[in-house]
């Protein structure tokens, strides 16, 4: 039996046993409401699926689709498709910030949606992963994010360079206390933008390394 590969334009990852895919419905900062549940269980029952399981970028994966399964769940599914794999913005993880949480500070929730649908999925010299948490106890866990914000009582942090992985990395501080949510989108856009045009293959962290925080942050500040 030939073992089949990932099907990126689908969405699609094969799993342990070569055969069989997991499908990843793209929930931003996890919140989906009754009706997409609704959907997501319906379809998971139509095609038998074994397993649904939470993942750590906030989604629902469906594991155990068969390939010819794959178009048809979407088609069910009528959402879009979680980047899971890939050289792009994989995930932007958001904690509940001031919506929910007693110990929020910054709107976690409308700037890390704002970094979502301007760029998850965005095309990459390398993958990359983003957070954004409301305070600093970081349930975004921007620590091992490439680029990512922590609310303060003034405003942003803007970190750079973590990840997780073989070699983890903790992410540095590279601005503090930016005032205002569209400045700090306007410091991720930028470095974003500089890490495109690099066409370096490698992590932001090592290529901080390379390049130095210094740097980094003058092209954050538009320099």
């Amino acid at each position: 039996m030939t073992e089949k590969k990932d099907i990126l334009e689908k969405g699609a990852i094969v799993q342990r046993d070569r055969q069989t895919y997991a499908i990843v419905p793209h929930t931003p900062a996890g919140l989906i409401s009754s009706a997409q549940l609704r959907t997501i269980a319906d379809v998971a029952d139509k095609y038998r699926v074994p397993t649904i399981k939470l993942t750590s970028a906030q989604r629902l994966a469906l594991i155990g689709l068969q390939e010819e399964q794959i178009d048809l769940a979407w088609q069910d599914l009528d959402q879009p498709i979680g980047y899971t794999t890939g050289l792009c913005v994989r995930s932007v993880k958001i904690c509940p910030g001031i919506d929910c949480c007693k110990r929020g500070l910054q709107d976690s929730v409308a700037v890390g949606l704002e970094l979502d649908e301007r760029f998850h999925g965005y095309s990459l010299p390398w993958k990359m992963k983003l957070g954004v948490s409301g305070c600093p106890n970081d349930c975004g866990e921007t620590c091992i994010k490439d680029i990512g914000l922590i609310g303060t009582p003034k405003g942003w942090h803007l970190t750079v360079g973590g990840n997780g992985g073989s070699q983890p990395r903790l992410s540095q501080r590279l601005i503090e206390h930016i005032p205002d949510d569209q400045q700090a989108l306007a410091a991720v856009e930028r470095l974003i933008a500089w890490f495109v045009a690099s066409e370096r293959k490698c992590r932001l962290g090592k290529l901080m390394q390379e390049v130095g925080l210094e740097k980094l942050r003058e092209i954050a500040q538009g320099g």
